[in-house]
C-alpha cells in the first residue's frame, strides 16, 4: 500500500495500482482535475504538481526540513509517492482566498484560457519556496517546462517575479512541523509491497529482489520509461521502483573520483557535476525541463540505452566507469564498452547500475562539450560532442572524442583521436581531425536531422573546440539548429 500525505494527513492508496501514474490516480480515483493532461509526455506541463519530501543533510547536504520539486504527474508512478507529500493546485487556496502565488497571476494577468495555468502556478509555488530572490534566469528555468498557447509569456514570468515581493510565509509554513511529523513517521514505516510493485528501501533489498525477478522493469525517475506507459499504453508485468533507495541517490568525492548513485537525480548532481566539469553546465540545463531534471536520474540515462541520450558522450569522454551490481557480485566497466547495439547494453538478467564514477580533470586536462537540436531547451539532440583534451606544451597528449546521434550507440571517434594524438592543437590538425569524422561515423536521416548535417555539424563542433580552447574559454556564442 502507498502512503503520502495529502492535505495535511497520511492518504492511504487502496484498491489502486501503484504503477499508474499520479496524474490518472488524482483525476480518475480522487476527481481532483485542476491537474491537466496535456502532452501525456512530460513536455507540455499542465500536469505539474509539487512533491515536498524531507531533507537529508547527510545525503544531499541541504538544511533540514522540507524539500519542493515540481514534477510531471503525467510520467510520474503513483507508488513514487511513498513517504512524501503531494501538493497540486486544489491545495492552494483556501475558501475564497486565493493563495499569493495565484493573486499574483490574477494581479498581472497571467492567465486566459486557463488550460496550462495550474502548471504554471504549481511550477511557480515550487520555485517560490526553494529560490530567495525574483532572479530572472532562474524564473525562467523554472517555468521553462510549462507551455503556454494564448497568454504569451510576459505576463507570467511578471507574476512570477511579483510573487517574491510578498511574504514568504503560506499555509505550508504554518503547518511545516506537523508535515515534517508526519513524513518522519512514514519514513520509519516499512512500505508495503503491492504484488508486481517493488519499492526496496536499500540496495541489498534491491539485489535480493532481482535475484528473485530477475525479468522485473526497473523504474526510477520514469520520465523516459512512462511514455511507454502513455504514448503505448504499456503496462508492466513486474516494476521495482528504486526511487527510495537512499544508496543510490548519494555523491561522494573519493581521491581523483567522482562517485554519483545511479539513482541520484539530476538536480541534486548539478552542483557537483559542474563544480568540477564547468562545460556540463549548460549540457545539464538544456537536458529536459526542471520538472524532467528534478525526476530524472544519471543512471536511468545511461541504461536507458538511447544513442541520443545527453550525458553518455560526456561521461564516455571522461573515462567514466560504472560498478553493476547483481546479487552480492559486483562488477567494474568502462561505460564505453557498456553498450553492444541499438538500445543493447552488456547488463545480464538481475543485473543494475549501482553507481557511475567519473575522474577528476587535473591542470592540464579539459572537457568541451555541446548540444546542437532544433530548440535551446527541452529538446532531443540532433548531435552531441564531448571532447576530453590532455595538452602538454601544445601537444595533444591524450584526447577522447565522444559523440550521441552520430551511430546507433554513443561512442567514440577513433580515427579522429588518432590524427590528433601526438599533434601540436592547432587549427590545421584540428581539421584533418574533423574529416576523419566520416571515416568514424556514418549517420541517418531523420526528423531531427539530415545525415549531411550530422555529419557536417559535428565537424564543425571540434572546431569549435579548438577556437574556444585557444581562446581561453571563452565560449563562442552561435544559435545552431538543426
Amino acid at each position: 500500500m502507498v502512503k503520502f500525505v495529502l492535505q495535511d494527513r497520511v492518504h492511504r492508496v487502496e484498491g489502486a495500482d501503484p504503477g499508474m501514474t499520479v496524474l490518472d490516480y488524482l483525476r480518475e480515483r480522487l476527481a481532483r482535475t485542476g491537474t491537466k493532461e496535456g502532452c501525456a509526455a512530460g513536455d507540455c506541463g499542465a500536469c505539474t504538481v509539487v512533491v515536498a519530501s524531507l531533507a537529508h543533510p547527510e545525503t544531499d547536504g541541504a538544511e533540514p526540513g522540507l524539500r519542493y520539486h515540481a514534477i510531471n504527474s503525467c510520467i510520474t508512478p503513483l507508488g513514487s509517492l511513498q513517504g512524501k507529500q503531494l501538493i497540486t493546485v486544489e491545495d492552494l487556496q483556501q475558501g475564497d482566498a486565493l493563495h499569493p502565488v495565484q493573486q499574483c497571476m490574477v494581479d498581472q494577468h497571467g492567465s486566459q484560457c486557463g488550460f496550462c495555468t495550474p502548471g504554471f502556478v504549481m511550477s511557480m509555488f515550487a520555485h517560490r519556496k526553494t529560490a530567495q530572490s525574483a532572479d530572472r534566469n532562474a524564473i525562467c528555468d523554472a517555468l521553462g517546462g510549462n507551455l503556454c498557447r494564448c497568454t504569451g509569456y510576459r505576463p507570467i514570468i511578471d507574476a512570477a517575479t511579483a510573487m517574491f515581493e510578498g511574504s514568504t510565509q503560506d499555509q505550508f509554513t504554518h503547518t511545516e512541523p506537523h508535515t515534517l511529523a508526519l513524513l518522519a513517521q512514514l519514513t520509519i514505516d516499512e512500505p508495503e509491497n503491492t504484488p508486481g510493485y517493488d519499492q526496496p528501501a536499500s540496495v541489498d533489498q534491491l539485489a535480493a529482489i532481482l535475484e528473485q525477478h530477475p525479468q522485473a522493469t526497473l523504474v526510477a525517475g520514469g520520465t523516459d520509461l512512462y511514455l511507454q506507459v502513455t504514448q503505448s499504453l504499456q503496462r508492466f508485468d513486474h516494476l521495482v521502483d528504486i526511487s527510495d533507495v537512499a544508496e543510490l541517490s548519494t555523491v561522494r568525492q573519493e581521491g581523483d573520483i567522482l562517485d554519483i548513485g545511479a539513482a541520484a537525480p539530476y538536480s541534486d548532481i548539478r552542483a557537483p557535476l559542474v563544480a568540477n566539469f564547468p562545460s556540463l553546465g549548460e549540457l545539464l540545463d538544456r537536458l529536459g525541463s526542471l520538472q524532467i531534471r528534478n525526476r530524472g536520474t544519471i543512471g536511468g540515462n545511461i541504461a536507458n540505452a538511447s544513442p541520443i541520450a545527453d550525458m553518455p558522450p560526456a561521461l564516455i569522454a571522461l573515462g567514466a566507469t560504472m560498478r553493476l551490481r547483481c546479487g552480492e557480485n559486483t562488477r567494474d566497466v568502462m561505460l564505453e564498452d557498456f553498450y553492444t547495439a541499438y538500445r543493447r547494453t552488456i547488463l545480464q538478467p538481475g543485473e543494475f547500475i549501482e553507481r557511475i564514477r567519473i575522474p577528476l580533470l587535473a591542470a592540464e586536462e579539459s572537457l568541451w562539450t555541446y548540444k546542437l537540436s532544433k530548440r535551446w531547451e527541452d529538446d532531443i539532440s540532433a548531435t552531441c560532442a564531448a571532447i576530453y583534451l590532455r595538452l602538454e606544451d601544445g601537444i595533444v597528449a591524450d584526447t577522447r572524442i565522444a559523440f550521441g546521434g552520430m551511430a546507433e550507440i554513443p561512442r567514440r571517434a577513433p580515427a579522429s583521436e588518432n590524427a590528433l594524438i601526438g599533434t601540436s592543437w592547432n587549427e590545421a590538425n584540428v581539421r584533418i581531425a574533423a574529416e576523419k569524422l566520416t571515416e568514424d561515423f556514418h549517420p541517418i536521416s531523420d526528423f531531427r536531422a539530415s545525415a549531411d548535417y550530422r555529419l557536417s555539424a559535428s565537424q564543425n563542433l571540434l572546431l569549435r573546440c579548438y577556437l574556444e580552447s585557444s581562446n581561453a574559454g571563452t565560449p563562442i556564442r552561435m544559435h545552431l539548429h538543426a
